[in-house]
């Protein structure tokens, strides 16, 4: 392919890409609005809460029958098996406390999530009133976000 070609080529096709916004196609009988409802959100963030709770209490097995020093049952099994020089001991431990990181890890991304969704709703809804008190038709309605592309082409 010859350089001229080349830069024709480039040209052609920015001129079919336009300098407008393109957005994938909405769903068929949809506004092409983006919409976040605010339900969706609560209902995500308290259903990452309440699993965050019950993980924390049903999962614990590094702490689950803790004896008056606090070590779980199976920490003490692993403990007493290391005693009588079992292999299994340490390998028993080892498991609890990859048991526990890994719990550790999904009670934080729960958290995370609960705590992210709370925040987005909160932005979502300061968000839309600003955006409804700034953007409103001649006669005072408010402009629909689709429709806000048409400015751009």
């Amino acid at each position: 392919m010859a350089w001229d070609e080349w830069e024709r080529l480039k040209g052609e096709a920015a001129q079919r890409r336009g300098a407008g916004m393109q957005l994938n196609q909405a769903p068929p009988g949809g506004s092409g609005d983006l919409v976040v409802r605010q339900d969706d959100l609560g209902a995500v963030g308290h259903e990452a809460f309440s699993l965050h709770t019950r993980l924390g209490k049903q999962v614990d097995i590094a702490g689950a029958g803790a004896d008056e020093h606090g070590s779980g049952s199976t920490m003490q099994a692993a403990a007493e098996l290391k005693s009588h020089h079992f292999g299994a001991g340490g390998e028993l431990e080892t498991t609890v406390e990859l048991w526990t990181s890994q719990v550790k890890s999904v009670l934080q991304a729960c958290a995370h999530i609960s705590n992210h969704l709370d925040y987005s709703k909160k932005l979502h809804r300061h968000d839309d009133t600003k955006i409804a008190a700034e953007v409103r038709n001649r006669d005072g309605s408010a402009i629909s976000v689709s429709s806000l592309n048409d400015y751009f082409k």
